[in-house]
């Protein structure tokens, strides 16, 4: 079964909201990005604080992630469902390989290795080439 393994809060100040959950809730800073960005773990559960950009609608919910334990099998049966085939994630993003949306609209990531592990998109297409080969 896959898991939602995060969630992505868009905020003016993702340090005054890490702030917040560490203190009310005693959430952990796993990783703090270039960008202003905080993520925050309880231990299962990744909670990523994105800072909003102007052209950005209204601060709140902007996606959640889904672990997944084959991206491709994951990838045929959305398309078999009707919905569109999930975008690679850029290669500055090494918690994500794919972005998928459900049919509302919703974005969500896809992931295999998650939080665990930084992996760029130069790895994961070797890695994949190497599944393929092996």
């Amino acid at each position: 079964m896959a898991k939602i393994r995060h969630l992505a809060i868009k905020t003016p100040n993702p340090q005054r909201l890490a702030d917040f959950y560490e203190s009310a809730f005693e959430f952990e800073v796993v990783l703090r990005s270039e960008s202003g960005a905080v993520y925050l773990t309880d231990g299962y559960l990744t909670l990523a604080l994105l800072k909003c950009r102007p052209e950005d609608s209204p601060p709140g919910i902007n996606h959640f992630g889904i672990a997944v334990e084959d991206a491709d099998a994951a990838c045929r049966k959305l398309v078999e469902l009707g919905l569109p085939q999930p975008t690679v994630r850029p290669s500055n993003r090494p918690y994500a390989e794919l972005r998928a949306m459900d049919p509302d609209g919703n974005l969500f990531d896809l992931s295999q290795h998650g939080y665990d592990e930084e992996q760029y998109l130069p790895e994961r297409e070797a890695a994949r080439k190497k599944e393929k080969v092996g």
